[in-house]
């Protein structure tokens, strides 16, 4: 990680275990004053918190929910009046669903929850966050996407969506924002081997990065502070769809047929 984030304030959401923690661990490692958030529980929190600490960070958790907006800005007032302004933000929180979308036909909810924690909540930050940002002219924000809006993933359409929003809402953003000397930086996250993937058994036999490397590309982001990053499968598939769209769809439906959703999202619809 760059040494020139020593001292900054960095707020990682979703980091207190997998993905989120590597990213943090890396923003630690090189200096950063570490806001971790988490949802789950506190005694969760806590503990996240007292491993980096263990390591020599400086961290502080701050559990409050991103979908909840009084949440959000009250936990935003806190965190800048104990610790000054936030320099950077990573989106992480997320939660993914695996279903077909004929079979989520009695599902709403499922869209709805999906939406409102990786698109809404990620929103509900940036507006608490950006205008110190603009009125410094200086900030970095950071939203973790998915190789899926690229690939465009076959029974993942809420979880595909709600980052395609978040996608969307970050290139309006980022020109908006480039006279402020804020960059907005959307990354294409590939498969990560986390907890969150664990029970898509075909996940065994695709690539997928280590927590650990997919930290590499948080770290690039923040030396380089493109408008994107994603890996060489995501560009490839992404360009497959702009130049042939009707192979890309066989492609997936192929894989679509192949790998059908699992018992329980079939039987009991969890």
């Amino acid at each position: 990680f760059p040494v020139t984030i020593h001292g900054k304030v960095a707020v990682i959401t979703g980091a207190t275990h997998g993905l989120g923690m590597a990213m943090a661990a890396g923003l630690g490692s090189a200096g950063a004053t570490l806001i971790i958030n988490g949802n789950s529980s506190q005694e969760k929190l806590d503990n996240a918190v007292n491993e980096y600490r263990s390591k020599g960070f400086r961290a502080f958790g701050y559990r409050f929910n991103v979908t909840d907006e009084q949440q959000v800005a009250a936990a935003v007032e806190q965190i800048e009046q104990d610790h000054g302004p936030i320099d950077i933000l990573i989106n992480n929180a997320g939660r993914s669903i695996r279903r077909a979308v004929h079979e989520s036909v009695d599902r709403f909810h499922d869209f709805e929850r999906t939406m409102q924690l990786n698109y809404f909540g990620a929103v509900r930050l940036v507006l608490n966050i950006l205008p110190q940002m603009m009125h410094r002219k200086d900030g970095h924000i950071i939203n973790i996407s998915s190789i899926g809006v690229l690939a465009n993933a076959t029974r993942f359409s809420a979880y595909v969506a709600s980052k395609a929003a978040l996608d969307a809402f970050s290139r309006c953003l980022s020109a908006e924002a480039h006279t402020h000397k804020i960059a907005i930086t959307s990354v294409y996250m590939p498969l990560v081997r986390t907890p969150m993937i664990a029970p898509t058994k075909i996940y065994k036999y695709v690539p997928t990065l280590s927590p650990e490397q997919a930290a590499d590309l948080i770290a690039y982001a923040i030396v380089k502070r493109p408008k994107k990053i994603a890996t060489n499968l995501g560009r490839l598939a992404s360009i497959t769809y702009a130049i042939a769209p009707d192979v890309n769809n066989i492609l997936m439906s192929i894989g679509f047929n192949l790998f059908p959703s699992s018992n329980a999202a079939i039987v009991t619809g969890k």
